[in-house]
C-alpha cells in the first residue's frame, strides 16, 4: 500500500494524509456503535483533488468510504474494521461558491455546515430550510447523500426538494457537472436524483446547487398539551386547514421523552406542565407580525374550545422560540445520558400513526414489561422516531445486545403492516442494510443492484453500505 500512500499524498499534499495519531472523530461513529479502523484519512481540498484519490484508489483496487461531518446514525460513514480501505473526509469543500439571489438559488461545496449555508443565504435576506439538531456540525453532502429531513419537511421538502442540481465525482473519478440552478430541465434521466439519497455508493457528491427563498415576514411558535396522540393529529388537522403553507413545522412529543429532557438538562425551560403527547407548532408568514399572531392564536383557541389540546403556551420573543425548539432538539442527547437505547426513524401515514403507537406500544410492553418507549418526531409528515430504552436498572448496553433483533421485528413488522418505511431520514447505513433485503420488494432490490453495478461495477464506493 505504500504506492498507493505516495499517490494520496501527490494528489492532496502530504499534510493532509493521516496514517497516525488518534483518528477516532473520522473513525469512529457519532452513536459509538462502530468503531472502524483506516488505511488513510484523506482530506481533498477541491473536487479535483477528490477526483484524483478516486483515481488513485482504484488503480490500486482500494475502496472508499465519503464522510461529511460523520453525524450520521446508521454506520454510513465510517470506515470497516479491516484497516484496507481509504476514509474520504469532505470536511475541507467547505465554500459557498456563489449566491444567485434574483434566482433564489446557492451553490456550496458538500463541505460546508449546513448551519454555515443557513447563515449565508440569511445574509443575503434569504431563507435555506432544511433544518435539523446537528446542523452545527452535519455537511450538504451528507445531508443529500442521505436525503436528510428534519423538522420543515411539511412546507419544504426533504434535501431532495431542496437542491437543483450537483457535482458528483464518480467511481471512474470523472467529474460530472451538474450544477443546474433550472427549475425546469427534461433533458434524459434525473441524474441528480440518482445520487440524492444514495449513501455514497454511487457517486461523491462534491457540491450542490440549493434553492433558496424569501425569509417570512414573522415566525410563531407554541407549544400545546394534548391528551392524545389522536387529539395532535386533530390539531395537526385544524392547524393545516387553517394556516396551509404557513405551517411550517409540526413535531410531537411523548411525556417520556420530555421526562428525560427535564431529568437530564433541568436548566432547560419547559412552559407546559406535563401531559401526555405535547406539540410544537410553528408557523412562518408572509405578513406582519401582527396579522401572524392573530391567526395563530386564534387557531390555538379554537383548538382549545374543541379539545383538541388542554393548554398552550406561545412564544412572545425569538429568545423563547429557540427555547421551546432547543428542549425538542435536545431529547436524542437525552437519551444518550439516559443509556443506550434501540433507535428507529420510521415514516408512516399520518393516518395510520395512531393505531401503530398503540399497537406496537402494547406489543413492546408484553415482550419486555417495563420498556421505556422515548416516542417523538415530525408528525406532520409522519416521520417517528420511534425509540425504545431499556426498564429501569437494566443496562443499555445489555439491552441492546441482546433485545435489539427481537423488538427491530415488532416494530418494523408493524410499520410494514400499516404501510411504513423503516428509514425515514436517516437512510440505511450498515445498520438496516439486512432489515432492506427483507422489507424491499424482491424487484425494487434487482433495480437498485442494477443501478450499482451500472455506476461501481467494481464495488470500491463505500461497499457494504445500503446493499
Amino acid at each position: 500500500m505504500t504506492a498507493l500512500l505516495d499517490a494520496l499524498r501527490a494528489a492532496v499534499g502530504a499534510t493532509q494524509v493521516l496514517t497516525d495519531g488518534d483518528l477516532s472523530a473520522y473513525q469512529n461513529d457519532w452513536r459509538k456503535r462502530w468503531r472502524g479502523k483506516a488505511l488513510a484519512v484523506v482530506r481533498p481540498g477541491s473536487t479535483a483533488e477528490v477526483a484524483a484519490v478516486v483515481r488513485a484508489c482504484a488503480a490500486a483496487g482500494v475502496s472508499l468510504v465519503p464522510q461529511g461531518g460523520n453525524t450520521g446514525l446508521v454506520g454510513g460513514g465510517v470506515p470497516d474494521s479491516t484497516g484496507t480501505q481509504v476514509l474520504l473526509s469532505l470536511q475541507r469543500l467547505n465554500r459557498v461558491r456563489v449566491i444567485d439571489a434574483a434566482n433564489l438559488t446557492l451553490t456550496a461545496e458538500a463541505g460546508c455546515v449546513l448551519q454555515t449555508v443557513q447563515a449565508a443565504a440569511a445574509e443575503r435576506g434569504l431563507l435555506f430550510p432544511l433544518s435539523l439538531a446537528a446542523e452545527g456540525s452535519c455537511t450538504i453532502g451528507g445531508n443529500l447523500a442521505t436525503n436528510a429531513g428534519g423538522t420543515q419537511v411539511l412546507r419544504f421538502g426533504n434535501a431532495r426538494d431542496l437542491c437543483l442540481g450537483l457535482e458528483v465525482v464518480t467511481a471512474d473519478g470523472d467529474i460530472w457537472d451538474g450544477l443546474s440552478g433550472l427549475r425546469k430541465d427534461n433533458t434524459g434521466y434525473d441524474l441528480r436524483d440518482l445520487f440524492i439519497g444514495s449513501e455514497g455508493t454511487l457517486g461523491i457528491i462534491t457540491a450542490a446547487t440549493l434553492t433558496l427563498f424569501p425569509q417570512p415576514a414573522a415566525t410563531m411558535t407554541a407549544l400545546a398539551a394534548c391528551a392524545s396522540l389522536e387529539r395532535c393529529v386533530e390539531l395537526l388537522n385544524l392547524a393545516r386547514s387553517r394556516l396551509g403553507a404557513g405551517l411550517t413545522g409540526f413535531e410531537v412529543m411523548g411525556r417520556f421523552a420530555l421526562d428525560l429532557v427535564a431529568r437530564h438538562f433541568p436548566q432547560l425551560p419547559q412552559p407546559l406542565p406535563g401531559a401526555p403527547w405535547t406539540v410544537l407548532l410553528e408557523q412562518s408568514d408572509t405578513e406582519g407580525e401582527a396579522q401572524a399572531r392573530q391567526r395563530f392564536e386564534a387557531l390555538l383557541g379554537d383548538a382549545l374550545e374543541a379539545g383538541h389540546i388542554d393548554d398552550a403556551a406561545v412564544a412572545e420573543s425569538l429568545a423563547q422560540s429557540q427555547a421551546m425548539w432547543h428542549v425538542r432538539e435536545s431529547i436524542p442527547l437525552a437519551q444518550a445520558e439516559e443509556g443506550l437505547n434501540i433507535k428507529h426513524d420510521i415514516a408512516l401515514p399520518v393516518s395510520a400513526v395512531c393505531a401503530f403507537v398503540a399497537s406496537t406500544d402494547a406489543a413492546l410492553q408484553a415482550h419486555t414489561p417495563g420498556v421505556r418507549l422515548v416516542n417523538f418526531g415530525h408528525l406532520g409528515d409522519g416521520n417517528l422516531h420511534y425509540n425504545v430504552q431499556a426498564p429501569p436498572g437494566v443496562d443499555g448496553a445489555r439491552f441492546l445486545a441482546e433485545q435489539e433483533p427481537a423488538v427491530n421485528r415488532i416494530v418494523y413488522d408493524a410499520v410494514m403492516a400499516h404501510h411504513g418505511s423503516i428509514s425515514a431520514e436517516h437512510g440505511v447505513g450498515v445498520l438496516k442494510r439486512e432489515e432492506l433485503v427483507q422489507r424491499k420488494s424482491p424487484v425494487a432490490l434487482a433495480l437498485m443492484k442494477r443501478i450499482k453495478l451500472a455506476l461501481d461495477p467494481d464495488g470500491r464506493l463505500n461497499p457494504g453500505r445500503v446493499l
